[in-house]
């Protein structure tokens, strides 16, 4: 019973990686039809997409703040009212900045999000599964990225304003998860760093861990302790301490964005319509991407806390390497027509999924030490969103000026890059405490 409270509150916190993934994804449904409506130009209409992830940036940056000082559950209620006002706020606005607003807010919650969900999922797992605890929350953000791609390709049956249905029915699934959070209980790390609240933390502990809650609280305090006993004042990220940490944070969020993840989640249909689909076959294949993407997920955090987190990424990344150059290719040769480049985007998807998809939120949520896990979180978090901006903003140019066969080449180059990265500085954290894992980096 005590194993499945954690499942339990894990999949509740997932559930913001659900509004996650629908909200990232739901726009490029109704890119087009906004675009018609508001008559927008071609730096409106960019704007109109990443002004969500302009969002983003700032609720990542900003979120180690309010997950610090009010604590991790009660800043998931602000993700939760995010994401239900920026639903209806969007489907019923009339004006563009109107709509604009609201798509920034629900970018904030997704930044908050980023960092709050996967830091309380991974301070309330055990070690021996916690990679598929925090995994389930990106299970949950490829979840709502098939889902959004199914109900867009349901809804867009509706006619002209269908556009709304499809940004307005997250509404529903954002009220429910407000109503969840309030049956789980506060992160023990935070109650015992921020509160001082051992009395509390000990009864959570002994659901997590009943055999060694007593040794685990222990091991907790002595983190936030100095080696002469004393109390951790408040420290610096970027203090030299914690260096290593931030260097591997930092180039892995960047190299999750320069596979070219966000593009083709956010532009799928139009990569279509350039191999020369038509729209209806675009759009309806872009469920088959929501499908794979969430087949190898699922498979990828079922086997991360056995085989780890490097093998997943070593195998991910040739993966990668191999679909980007065969699209790039394709594009290149001119020869469009048929299936080709929706299956090489397909293969690309899987391979990400499995990869980089399954580990990326696990990776930054557990290699920091807890004083600072949340600005750790925050690093990791505001990196990957200001370069999915960057690449959300810059993909319509890119493509439109370049072609495709020049964008792919640069993403399957990066790649190249990322398995260096990988195989030469990436360490394996599997079955580590998160108090111990410090000492493995530095080891590494």
């Amino acid at each position: 019973m005590r194993k499945h409270s954690v499942l339990a509150w894990a999949m509740v916190v997932a559930l913001g990686g659900f509004l996650f993934g629908f909200d990232t994804a739901v726009i490029s449904g109704a890119e087009k039809s906004i675009q018609q409506f508001w008559h927008l130009s071609a730096f409106e209409h960019g704007l109109t997409i990443s002004i969500a992830l302009i969002g983003t940036v700032i609720g990542s940056l900003l979120g180690s703040r309010p997950s610090d000082r009010f604590g991790r559950k009660n800043t998931l209620y602000f993700v939760a009212i995010a994401y239900l006002l920026s639903s209806l706020g969007t489907a019923l606005a009339y004006h563009w900045p109107v709509f604009l607003m609201f798509r920034f807010l629900g970018g904030l919650g997704v930044g908050a999000s980023s960092v709050t969900a996967p830091i309380y999922i991974s301070e309330v797992s055990p070690a021996d599964r916690r990679g598929r605890l925090v995994g389930l929350f990106q299970f949950n953000v490829v979840l709502g990225i098939l889902i959004s791609y199914l109900s867009n390709y349901l809804i867009s049956q509706g006619g002209e304003g269908s556009w709304r249905w499809m940004l307005g029915v997250q509404a529903v699934p954002a009220f429910i998860f407000f109503c969840l959070i309030y049956l789980i209980p506060e992160s023990p790390r935070w109650l015992i760093l921020k509160k001082g609240d051992t009395t509390r933390a000990l009864e959570i502990l002994r659901i997590i861990n009943p055999l060694n809650c007593e040794q685990e609280l222990a091991s907790i305090q002595r983190s936030s302790l100095d080696s002469k006993g004393n109390k951790h004042a408040t420290e610096s990220l970027f203090s030299g301490k914690y260096k290593m940490q931030v260097i591997l944070v930092t180039l892995f969020a960047f190299f999750n964005q320069v596979s070219g993840i966000n593009a083709i989640i956010y532009y799928a249909p139009r990569i279509f319509e350039m191999a020369g689909l038509g729209a209806h076959s675009s759009l309806l294949s872009t469920v088959g991407i929501g499908m794979i993407n969430f087949i190898f997920t699922l498979l990828g955090i079922n086997i991360i806390d056995k085989v780890g987190r490097r093998i997943l990424m070593l195998v991910g990344s040739v993966g990668l390497i191999v679909s980007l150059f065969l699209v790039a290719f394709t594009f290149y040769s001119g020869q469009l027509s048929g299936f080709a480049i929706p299956i090489y985007m397909m293969m690309f998807i899987a391979f990400f999924a499995f990869s980089q998809g399954a580990v990326i939120w696990v990776f930054i949520s557990e290699i920091f030490p807890n004083q600072v896990r949340a600005k750790g979180q925050t690093l990791g978090s505001s990196t990957h969103w200001i370069m999915a901006a960057i690449i959300a903003f810059s993909f319509p140019y890119l493509a439109e000026s370049l072609g495709g066969a020049t964008t792919f080449f640069f993403f399957g180059f990066m790649m190249i890059l990322q398995l260096i990265f990988v195989w030469f500085f990436m360490p394996e954290t599997k079955g580590t405490s998160l108090e111990n894992i410090e000492t493995e980096i530095v080891l590494h």
